[in-house]
């Protein structure tokens, strides 16, 4: 169909991207779909809890301030910043959180017309049927970079080796979650981005995205340098 997919949820892993949008949210951009970066309501319950005074690793409490996160609410660069992201990362494992966020995660995903969501069980637990399912990684020691220069941008004080031992840490923790653990669906397609930008990532999602909707793949890499080309100047 000339239409974008009716289902389109790429399905990044670890947040390769820094400084500039992540590549889900500029694939979305460009669909002109809407866009979820799920990790930000794992984020907002978290500081939630540490303005309420509430151990983040009280399941049944943290549970009860996800049936009302409103994202909204919430300054995302606050969300975004170092100590939020830790303390998310303990709440995340909590199997209480994880379903009570599911169904608002599944109802985004099956809006009329599509959507982007983004998120380390997207493919897996949440749209296991999406049309498009990208695993977007690159290296620790990479990701630890890129992470450093954003906080660093945003004026905390961090050391590149402290995000790669909690980049580490989170990793580890997220794979042995009972539930939802992080892994690749069976059917994701696999980017590494550890020695690309963000122009030269969103040209390969684009490509495979092309590709998934019958475009052959000459036809597909072409529209989709074209698209990167001609993006909008910011």
């Amino acid at each position: 169909r000339c239409a974008p997919c009716r289902r389109l949820f790429p399905y990044t892993a670890r947040s390769p991207s820094s400084g500039e949008l992540p590549i889900a949210a500029r694939l979305a951009a460009h669909y002109k779909l809407p866009h979820l970066d799920t990790g930000l309501l794992y984020r907002a319950v978290a500081a939630s809890a540490i303005n309420k005074g509430i151990d983040f690793q009280d399941e049944r409490e943290c549970a009860l301030l996800a049936t009302h996160v409103e994202l909204s609410e919430f300054d995302e660069r606050e969300l975004r910043g170092a100590g939020v992201g830790a303390a998310a990362s303990v709440v995340a494992s909590l199997g209480a959180v994880r379903r009570a966020l599911f169904e608002l995660q599944r109802k985004f995903a099956h809006q009329e017309g599509g959507a982007v969501l983004d998120g380390r069980d997207i493919g897996t637990v949440i749209a296991p049927d999406a049309d498009v399912k990208l695993w977007v990684d690159a290296s620790v020691e990479e990701r630890a970079r890129r992470r450093f220069a954003e906080l660093s941008g945003m004026g905390e004080a961090v050391t590149e080796h402290g995000v790669l031992e909690q980049l580490k840490e989170r990793d580890a923790r997220d794979a042995a979650r009972k539930d939802a653990p992080m892994k690749p669906a069976d059917d994701a397609i696999w980017m590494d981005t550890t020695r690309t930008n963000p122009d030269q990532t969103l040209e390969k999602a684009i490509e495979i995205v092309e590709e998934r909707r019958g475009a052959p793949k000459p036809v597909a890499k072409k529209m989709a340098r074209k698209a990167v080309e001609n993006k909008p100047k910011t």
